[in-house]
């Protein structure tokens, strides 16, 4: 039997079976340079529980509005050790990696390249990071496992594991490149659009 129903039911339909399926996740909004939150290390996780899953799938989809690869909970005002990374912005929902408690093991190779944090917006600088990484971490599982990262992957790794630690992406640049960015940022700040 032919369907019957018009194109906008279908989608509706569509809509509603999708809205079932996905719960609705809290986008978080991204905390900003100059909160202490950012510069101080984050506590070891060791509740492995649904909330953390759901803090977890929360975070994904506030890096995806952010249009960023990585974040780290710090970023969201959490001081916890947590990070998620997804390298290819959403698009291999099997690219998603969630790094819990996790740890730099191993590092070669050097690769200097433009970078920036989204909780610093609108600035980049070029950092030195190892081209290849090992990580040793936890999974929602609490099961610790390693992985290991190439390039932007590595990058990306790197990158959150500094914030969990309270290291900024501004650390890793020269004295005078850190200095003109961060007065730039207080006069930002002074007129209200930081």
């Amino acid at each position: 039997m032919a369907d019957k129903s018009t194109s906008s039911e279908k989608l509706a339909a569509a809509a509603e079976a999708t809205a079932v399926a996905a719960p609705l996740r809290k986008i978080y909004p991204i905390v900003k340079y100059g909160d202490p939150v950012l510069e101080k290390p984050a506590s070891t996780i060791k509740n492995f529980d649904a909330e953390l899953e759901t803090l977890s799938e929360d975070m994904f989809a506030s890096m995806y509005a952010a249009q960023g690869v990585g974040l780290a909970a710090p970023q969201i005002g959490k001081s916890i050790r947590l990070a998620v990374v997804d390298v290819t912005g959403g698009k291999n929902p099997e690219a998603k990696i969630v790094l819990i408690n996790p740890e730099v093991t191993h590092g070669e190779g050097e690769v200097r390249e433009e970078e920036g944090c989204l909780s610093i917006p609108g600035f980049r600088g070029y950092v030195m990071r190892p081209q290849f990484v090992t990580v040793r971490a936890q999974n929602l599982k609490g099961e610790t496992f390693e992985i290991r990262g190439e390039n932007l992957l590595a990058r990306a790794f790197c990158h959150e594991i500094d914030h969990l630690n309270g290291i900024l992406f501004l650390q890793h640049l020269s004295m005078l490149k850190r200095d003109l960015i961060k007065r730039k940022i207080k006069k930002m700040r002074k007129e209200g659009e930081w």
